[in-house]
């Protein structure tokens, strides 16, 4: 019997950052790769700090295809919600092409769906909003096309978790080593269930300590301001003008006008990939 060939693909969060093991990033994804079974796993994370849909479409996803892998996670989204060109059909259409990719050479997905960002940033109501309606936009997405394709899905947008400031690391965007063990131990937990995940469920206790306040203060002053600015700079007009509609709304008490707007955009985009399929010829 082959081992199981594990392909992780992504952003960030599966890139490991928050959880610094060995001089670089380890991440969820490496903590749960040993748990899958009893003989080693073939271990691959293709992952890339900052990438968005469609970084894993048209780079990620053709390294992750040659390896003909029997599980691909595929963890992303949120950076496109932090982009002014943020389009929730662009998002649908690529997580679609790459989940039909990957099943049809027969592996198993893990997906998962996240929090928004400006709820975890402690971003104003103003600007946190908008980057909220965005973010259930892409879990709407995440959801159905899970669904579709049969994915292991965690749901991870909601919770305890979410608030634990013990399970975040300094940044306030990515887990620390606890949060990312907890994520493998719950996708471990998802894929038992499924006969996919044999091993012993990886540990939830670290092995390292925790950061010390001066080195996170640290970190967020020199490469954690940098991370965050690189990802926002093209957004923050846009962000700024969303904020200022948001405030002409809720001063009318129209504001669910705007989630209604943000629900029907997904759905559109939903009916848009249905559409598609069922359009004669379409491939």
């Amino acid at each position: 019997m082959r081992p199981l060939r594990f392909v992780a693909l992504g952003d960030s969060l599966t890139e490991g950052v928050g959880d610094r093991a060995g001089g670089g990033w380890r991440g969820w994804a490496a903590l749960l790769a040993p748990s899958l079974g009893t003989e080693p796993v073939r271990f691959t994370n293709l992952a890339v700090s900052g990438a968005q849909t469609r970084d894993v479409l048209e780079r990620q996803l053709p390294a992750a295809l040659a390896l003909r892998p029997g599980l691909v996670s595929v963890v992303v989204g949120v950076n496109d919600t932090l982009r002014r060109t943020f389009d929730i059909r662009d998002v649908a259409a690529r997580l679609d092409r790459v989940y039909a990719a990957c099943t049809a050479q027969g592996a198993l997905l893990l997906t998962a769906c996240l929090p928004d960002p400006g709820a975890m940033l402690g971003l104003p109501g103003a600007l946190a909003r908008p980057l909220a309606r965005r973010q259930r936009a892409v879990n709407t997405v995440v959801h159905v096309l899970s669904e579709r394709y049969g994915a292991v899905h965690l749901h991870a947008a909601e919770g305890d978790w979410i608030t634990d400031r013990a399970l975040w690391s300094a940044d306030r965007l990515h887990p620390g080593e606890p949060g990312h063990r907890q994520l493998a131990v719950r996708f471990h937990e998802l894929l038992a269930r499924r006969g996919v995940a044999t091993g012993p469920a990886p540990s939830a206790e670290p092995d390292s300590p925790a950061p010390t306040l001066r080195a996170s203060v640290w970190w967020l002053a020199t490469a954690g301001t940098g991370w965050v600015a690189r990802r926002c700079t093209d957004l923050l007009p846009q962000l700024l003008s969303l904020a200022v509609d948001e405030m002409r709304h809720h001063a009318r008490g129209t504001g669910i006008r705007l989630d209604l707007r943000a629900s029907a955009a997904a759905s559109a985009a939903l009916a848009a990939l249905a559409a598609g399929e069922q359009r004669p010829g379409a491939v």
